[in-house]
């Protein structure tokens, strides 16, 4: 029933055609790009509501020029700081480990090409495409994994450095 559906039909047919990594490279792409979806539904519906909240707590605050006030100041563009980087270290990982998830099921379709050469005696055409097409296959699932997050993982570390930026000008001493 579920193998009717496209998409899932294709990720079986490329998990038959690639190996084992190519099943791993997948699931980091879903947990990369679950991540993604996460952090866009935080930046535009919970970081508001955070920093409002951030700022009312600060302009509660009697005394904003004290050395207890700037150590609070700090503490709150912290823990706000915090808050908006939860994530993007993972999906900072998970970018480079899919080209060598890619890698290590390259290695493994070229290592079945030897063996099957070793065992035949001779290079057979046939023997050899199966092992030089699983190898393709991870290598270029791997790649598009990463670089689909790419831009990403750049948006959300660039989005922290600036909202962090106007939150701590916005908490004036």
């Amino acid at each position: 029933m579920i193998d009717q559906i496209p998409i899932i039909r294709g990720i079986f047919e490329l998990a038959d055609q690639g190996g084992p990594f190519v099943v791993w490279i997948f699931l980091s792409g879903v947990l990369m790009w679950g991540l993604v979806f996460e952090r866009i539904w935080y930046f535009n519906f919970v970081l508001p509501r955070q920093l409002a909240d951030t700022r009312a707590k600060w302009e509660a605050r009697e005394d904003h020029s004290s050395w207890c006030a700037r150590q609070i100041r700090e503490a709150m563009i912290s823990r706000v700081n915090v808050s908006m980087s939860s994530g993007i270290g993972v999906m900072a990982v998970l970018v480079p480990l899919s080209p060598l998830l890619g890698l290590i099921g390259t290695v493994s379709g070229m290592l079945q090409v030897f063996t099957s050469i070793a065992l035949l005696g001779n290079a057979d055409a046939r023997a050899m495409a199966a092992g030089v097409g699983a190898a393709m296959i991870c290598t270029i699932t791997g790649l598009a994994v990463s670089i689909s997050g790419l831009y990403p993982v750049y948006h959300f570390r660039r989005r922290v450095a600036r909202e962090t930026e106007v939150l701590g000008d916005e908490l004036s001493l």
